[in-house]
């Protein structure tokens, strides 16, 4: 049975969810964005500084004690790894994680810092999977993918649920898109209980498979070394997993896209007016409310999916010249210049 044959993640899978990571992961507050109608559920205060531990520890305590005991193998550009590995340490289960040698420094010393096992290897995300489903094989490992995957979407979709509860006049959530898990899970939760709540992903200009799979109602891929561009380095999958991609055409209304530009200045007003730091992947959401996209009516939720950002970065972004000025329409006040 292939993953798109998979049955899609429900509601009572996601309260399942929730009910089990009670404990085990924060919940996280919603920050309004000062003087606008615009809030940031802020992922990134998570203890490992973003979403990725919600479905890692579902993934690992859905686990029997006999694979527990031989170990876990994951693949990541950095959030999901470091939440393997603190789900692991906490859990007591050996973890090994093959990550691009291009990873930023924060997210390596983070997730060695837990105790895991890193295997370095190339930027294509294609080449990790490829590595740890060779280590999986040679040493029994279960593997714990990054987003295709029900206990990791619903775990996920978790975010879903804690937006609607804390904000029940919710109009528009902003999700980024990178394998999908993210927003699959956040759709399926919105749409299963509000389904006048349009949930939109967000991604790079220069890493929009998703919004091209979309468009062309099936899944597209790109080039490693063209999503390779983007700042955003948790988005640079290069193409949606299968039972991600069941989910996004079932469950979400539009995908946008943003430039690097506007990335830059979202993670500088992000941290400067919202006080929240985030890496260029978490700050796609804010970003688009830069462009002149139209969301609607009603409260915007902008999903901060992580933070874990070199302090050299940040430095190297806050001197980088100002893009284009926050689109501005009047019935919007979201929209108005931060």
């Amino acid at each position: 049975m292939t993953l798109a044959a998979t049955p899609l993640v429900t509601l009572t899978d996601i309260q399942a969810a929730q009910t089990l990571l009670a404990g085990w992961v924060g919940r996280t507050p919603l920050v309004q964005f000062p003087g606008r109608d615009l809030w940031l559920k802020a992922e990134n205060l998570q203890p490992t500084g973003a979403f990725k531990l919600r479905g890692a520890f579902n993934k690992l305590l859905s686990l029997s004690v006999e694979q527990r005991a031989r170990g876990v193998v994951a693949h990541s550009s950095g959030n999901h790894a470091g939440a393997v590995a603190y789900a692991a340490r906490a859990l007591g289960v050996p973890a090994v994680v093959v990550m691009p040698s291009g990873a930023p420094q924060t997210k390596l010393a983070a997730t060695r810092a837990c105790g895991a096992e890193v295997v370095l290897m190339g930027e294509a995300s294609e080449e990790r999977a490829a590595k740890a489903a060779e280590l999986a094989r040679e040493r029994g490992l279960t593997p714990v993918p990054p987003y295709d995957d029900p206990q990791i979407i619903a775990g996920a979709a978790t975010v879903g649920l804690e937006i609607l509860h804390d904000l029940p006049t919710v109009g528009t959530v902003l999700v980024p898109v990178s394998g999908g898990g993210l927003i699959s899970g956040v759709a399926a939760a919105i749409k299963s209980q509000r389904p006048d709540v349009r949930v939109i992903g967000v991604e790079p200009e220069l890493a929009a498979d998703a919004q091209a799979s979309l468009r062309a109602g099936r899944r597209m891929a790109w080039a490693a070394a063209d999503v390779a561009r983007t700042l955003a380095d948790g988005l640079r999958v290069t193409e949606l997993g299968e039972l991600t991609w069941e989910h996004i055409r079932s469950h979400v209304d539009d995908i946008v896209t943003v430039g690097e530009a506007d990335i830059r200045r979202a993670v500088c007003d992000t941290a400067l007016k919202a006080r929240l730091v985030a890496e260029p992947s978490g700050a796609v959401t804010v970003a688009a409310l830069y462009g002149a996209h139209e969301f609607g009516p009603g409260p915007v939720v902008a999903v901060v999916s992580g933070g874990n950002l070199d302090v050299s970065t940040l430095i190297t972004l806050q001197t980088s010249p100002d893009p284009v000025p926050l689109h501005t329409t009047p019935d919007h006040p979201a929209f108005t210049e931060l």
